[in-house]
């Protein structure tokens, strides 16, 4: 029979609450939530959905685009010009506008030194703004012009490009469309006996643009629509039984159980690599490179992970701790696929 407090907690419905809330600079602000009360194993559920919606779901806006007149290669130099137009490409992958528009804009910077620029000197649309208006970009030595066109984008996740389709002196810029810099979640356990539940910890890291609040509102609100397709399915939505056979016959090795791990806990091909729980670029880069689960990591050596565009040997030696630590694995040492640089 259970006790007036274990009732109460059976049936208290699930509440979210900020306990901390902090602005560490401009570009770095910081929040972190209690939600309670999970019956058992529902809190990493939610604790891994979130972090998964946070970093690939919310979007961001990043510039994607700049052009200088007269430079026809990204390693060129500008006499008068402190950095490389290189360097000066990766200062405004840095930068972190925020804006309220989904279309393209475009911004240009016309400053004449002897000058430090910074994202001040950025002239945006009235629907972009910078987070941090002394973020560096480069430094006139001389008294010449430094004129960039720019384009601003939003979009989700990380994205790569190419200099295919871009005409001389534009040069494309990987975007950090992510808002969210980091997630992090941890599970308690409470009260005894049928009565235990669990509580969840959520850290959130954002770059400005978002507060960690409306990060985490907009993560819940993705998770919702990507679900709700789900709630309205029907029985007859799907095929007969014979075919259902056929086709778990067809597919029955992409849910079957790959290996155990050295802890003796099983994992199967369609355990995600965001168990690994790694920073967001390495994270980002496996992504791209069609790297989904533990059982496509696996099919790569330490080798075939550094060809990998934009993955050094830092994130390799990341990914190679995180497979040990947490599944007590390691990477193969013999190559099973081929990687297109």
């Amino acid at each position: 029979m259970l006790t007036s407090r274990e009732t109460s907690i059976s049936t208290q419905a699930i509440q979210l609450k900020c306990v901390e809330s902090k602005i560490e600079n401009r570009r770095l602000h910081y929040g972190r939530f209690v939600v309670s009360p999970f019956k058992k194993g529902q809190a990493s559920t939610v604790g891994i959905a979130m972090r998964r919606a946070s970093l690939e779901e919310v979007q961001g806006t990043s510039i994607t685009c700049a052009k200088f007149c007269g430079i026809v290669h990204e390693y060129s130099t500008i006499t008068g010009i402190k950095e490389t137009i290189h360097d000066v490409l990766v200062n405004l992958k840095e930068i972190a506008p925020k804006s309220d528009s989904n279309d393209i804009k475009e911004a240009f910077s016309s400053v004449i030194g002897p000058k430090e620029v910074t994202a001040g000197d950025i002239s945006l649309p009235s629907s972009v703004k910078a987070v941090d208006n002394l973020q560096y970009v480069a430094t006139i030595t001389q008294p010449i012009s430094l004129n960039i066109e720019l384009k601003i984008e939003k979009d989700c996740g990380y994205r790569i490009e190419d200099l295919k389709g871009y005409k001389d002196g534009e040069f494309p810029i990987d975007a950090v469309s992510m808002p969210v810099r980091n997630v992090n979640y941890s599970v308690h356990l409470f009260g005894s006996g049928k009565a235990t539940r669990e509580i969840s910890f959520i850290e959130i890291w954002t770059n400005g643009s978002l507060t960690p609040n409306e990060a985490i509102s907009k993560a819940s609100k993705k998770l919702i629509d990507l679900s709700s397709p789900f709630s309205h399915v029907r029985l007859e939505d799907f095929s007969d039984s014979e075919n259902n056979e056929d086709y778990s016959a067809s597919m029955g090795s992409s849910s079957q159980v790959r290996d155990m791990d050295g802890r003796g806990r099983k994992i199967s091909k369609d355990t995600f690599i965001d168990q690994l729980k790694l920073p967001v670029r390495a994270f980002n880069c496996l992504k791209k490179a069609e790297i989904h689960t533990i059982a496509d990591l696996l099919n790569y050596s330490r080798e075939d992970l550094s060809k990998i565009r934009s993955f050094g040997q830092k994130s390799v030696d990341q990914v190679s701790k995180a497979l040990w630590e947490q599944f007590s694995l390691e990477l193969p040492k013999k190559s099973y696929i081929s990687i297109n640089r």
